[in-house]
Parts: C-alpha cells; sequence; structure tokens
C-alpha cells in the first residue's frame, strides 16, 4: 500500500539527484556533419581525378553547359576534407567557368559564323585542360592549368 502514498512520475522531468540516469545515448557511430575526417592521399588523388574526368563527360554531352556540376559537387562536398583535392576540384570548375564563359560568347558569335569555330574550341580546349590535369591529379602532382585566371580558390 506505499505505492498509494508516493506521488507519480513525470516523465519529462530529470531524474532526482544522486539518482543514476537508466538510459545513456550510445557514442556516434559516425563523425558530426562538420567534423569530416581528412582523406588519404589515394583518396583525395582519386577525387582530384574524378573533378577532372566527369565534366569531360558532361561538357561534351551537353555542348559545354552542364560540365561544372560535378565539379561544382566535388568542391562543395570535399573542399574541406584535403588541400590536394580542394586544389583540383577547384581547378576544374575554373575551367568549367573560362568554358561556360566561351561558350557564351560563342552563341551570338555563330551570327557572323565564326562562333561556329569558337564554340567546338573552347569545348576541346576545355576537355584537353582536363585530361592534363586528371593524368596530373592521378600522378599525385600538383597543377594549375596555364591561362585559366583562378576564380575559385
Amino acid at each position: 500500500m506505499s505505492s498509494e502514498n508516493t506521488p507519480p512520475v513525470d516523465p519529462h522531468q530529470p531524474p532526482p539527484s544522486g539518482s543514476s540516469p537508466q538510459w545513456q545515448q550510445p557514442p556516434a557511430a559516425y563523425p558530426a556533419p562538420g567534423g569530416a575526417a581528412p582523406m588519404t592521399p589515394a583518396d583525395e588523388r582519386t577525387w582530384a581525378t574524378v573533378a577532372h574526368v566527369i565534366p569531360i563527360a558532361a561538357s561534351i554531352l551537353s555542348a559545354g553547359f552542364l560540365g561544372f556540376v560535378a565539379s561544382l559537387i566535388v568542391y562543395l562536398v570535399y573542399r574541406d576534407r584535403g588541400p590536394f583535392v580542394r586544389r583540383f576540384a577547384a581547378n576544374a570548375l575554373n575551367i568549367q567557368i573560362m568554358e561556360f564563359i566561351a561558350v557564351v560568347v560563342s552563341l551570338p558569335l555563330m551570327l557572323v559564323l565564326v562562333g561556329f569555330i569558337t564554340l567546338p574550341l573552347a569545348i576541346i580546349v576545355a576537355a584537353i585542360l582536363h585530361i592534363i590535369a586528371a593524368v596530373r591529379a592521378n600522378q599525385g602532382e600538383w597543377y594549375d592549368p596555364p591561362m585559366v585566371p583562378r576564380f575559385v580558390k
């Protein structure tokens, strides 16, 4: 009958001091979203290479308009995971920005037939720069493409 004299326990209140909680949260199995772990050098080389290889196909398939998407994704996801992948993803974005500018300039130039030369030329030059950068990234060598301003650092 002593249970009738005890007050009801409010589940929203913390346990009284001196008593140990019955349940504890288990440790997190994954790192916190803001604290991404650094990558191994092999992983950095892989993602730096991916940042340059995928835009080649995307640029060719979209006439130069969608090549930046893969580079942007790699840059946003992996930029804080290592300096090597950050530099190569930024370089890939810079190449794509230059290609986009050249494509946009080439479109009105098609009215005077010059754009029919500059459009494929812009896509080919960007593809060559991406191939060189991908090979260098795969070899683990630092590389900055020539004649490409650094819009993204």
